[in-house]
């Protein structure tokens, strides 16, 4: 029997971390939940932070804590950079919140544009749930169209229209040739439900008949080359291809979501697989650690915005702040920082599957190879995750999450469903702990 169970865990987890697990009890009584975001939920509780420096975070219950959740891949920089730090600094004392626009708005959307070459121009929000429904609004406005097409376990924020078939549960969502659109929350009308179209990802001949189907009705086909929240999942280059072709026979406007795979290389993910979607979604790593997303597209696409056509206007869209953030953390990730953290992700990846292969595990590292990867326990060696229903047969959930609260408990904080990014202040030595510590906590949990 293995040494280390579910239980064992979660009674070590909250023993550690037991000034969090009593601040979310006191939080409870003005919060519901007990804290604003309740995705950061690990087993029982969040860990609350005090502070953070570098690719380290201390806890309030005094420890310290390799950050491999990164605010979800937004600290690419990891914590407190100088180069962030200095700018926020200077450009404070001139003032922080104006209706009017700022020079370093045009600066930001000029290196945005410089490095993802499907993007003419740039409308910024405060965030990248914004800038997904923005892109919903303008692909209507643009097709005349009302249908939204999305993948399961694709996330593109909590807005009504797009917070469906996320977080797909077995038994929902009909069969794999029929998928059918479930609302991930209550609160959401029906209306939206039958107005989306969901897809199984990596399915081109299903994915061809049903937008084929449909063509009439469907404004955009919505999508993440590497899906983040709903599940890790990396789609093939060839199918994505495919459905640049297939959209673009269609006239379907393809929009590529990059909240999170922007940080996969100096061009985005799209620049890796060498496709030119009409509509780019960005947030995360572009407001440096402050609140900011963008949508950028082709001049063709964005012009119903120019013209008036679709109006989207918020009171902090374009905020100066988020704005000097976003441009330094930009700036500071040129070519050698991605090809650096890529080494990284590179290493993990082929060290801890061949010692898993090896010794017949099912640990199993996947991902496309940048520096959001996925760890997941297997039902069996050798299986994969390639769309979203395959968590509902090939992951083993418990012994996941024992994986995830034993990295809390020995030092590490990843995403607790299975989920670790990167930041570029992580050292070798960094990486070689990460991977020793879960090396020893499978070696644990399959003695």
């Amino acid at each position: 029997m293995s040494t280390l169970t579910l239980e064992k865990s979660l009674e070590a987890f909250s023993a550690k971390f037991a000034v969090s697990a009593a601040l979310t009890e006191e939080g409870k009584k003005f919060i519901p939940g007990g804290y604003s975001r309740s995705s950061f939920n690990f087993g029982p509780h969040a860990v609350y932070a005090e502070s953070g420096d570098g690719a380290y975070i201390m806890t309030v219950d005094g420890h310290r804590l390799l950050d491999l959740n990164n605010n979800f891949t937004v600290n690419v920089l990891g914590h407190a950079h100088p180069a962030i730090e200095s700018a926020l600094v200077e450009a404070i004392p001139a003032g922080f919140s104006f209706g009017n626009p700022s020079l370093v708005e045009a600066d930001l959307a000029r290196i945005l544009i410089e490095r993802i070459s499907s993007v003419e121009k740039v409308q910024f929000s405060c965030s990248a749930t914004e800038s997904c429904m923005s892109a919903i609004r303008v692909a209507r406005a643009y097709t005349g169209r009302i249908k939204i097409a999305k993948f399961e376990g694709g996330y593109h924020g909590f807005s009504d229209m797009l917070h469906v078939s996320s977080h797909t549960m077995p038994g929902q969502g009909g069969s794999d040739a029929d998928p059918q659109a479930v609302a991930d929350s209550a609160g959401i009308p029906q209306t939206e439900l039958e107005n989306t179209i969901v897809l199984v990802q990596n399915d081109l001949a299903g994915t061809d008949r049903i937008l084929r189907e449909n063509a009439r009705d469907i404004a955009c086909l919505i999508l993440e080359l590497q899906s983040g929240a709903g599940g890790l999942v990396t789609l093939d280059e060839e199918f994505v291809l495919a459905l640049r072709a297939l959209t673009t026979e269609l006239g379907i406007v393809l929009i590529v979501d990059e909240t999170i795979s922007l940080r996969a290389g100096y061009h985005g993910l799209q620049g890796v697989y060498g496709v030119t979607p009409d509509l780019t979604v960005m947030g995360k790593i572009i407001g440096g650690g402050m609140p900011l997303g963008a949508l950028g597209g082709s001049k063709a696409v964005m012009r119903v915005l120019e013209n008036g056509q679709v109006s989207i206007s918020g009171t902090h869209h374009g905020h100066r702040l988020a704005l000097v953030a976003g441009a330094a953390c930009m700036n500071t990730m040129d070519a050698d920082a991605f090809e650096r953290l890529n080494r990284h992700s590179n290493r993990i990846m082929k060290e801890l599957n061949e010692w898993s292969h090896a010794r017949g595990s099912r640990l199993t590292i996947y991902g496309k190879g940048f520096s959001h990867m996925a760890y997941g326990y297997m039902t069996e060696p050798g299986l994969m995750v390639r769309n979203h229903r395959d968590y509902w047969h090939n992951v083993d959930g418990e012994k996941t999450q024992i994986l995830s609260l034993e990295l809390a408990i020995r030092g590490f904080f990843p995403v607790h469903r299975g989920e670790f990014s990167l930041s570029l202040p992580m050292t070798d030595d960094d990486i070689t702990s990460f991977i020793e510590a879960l090396k020893q906590i499978v070696t644990e949990l399959e003695s």
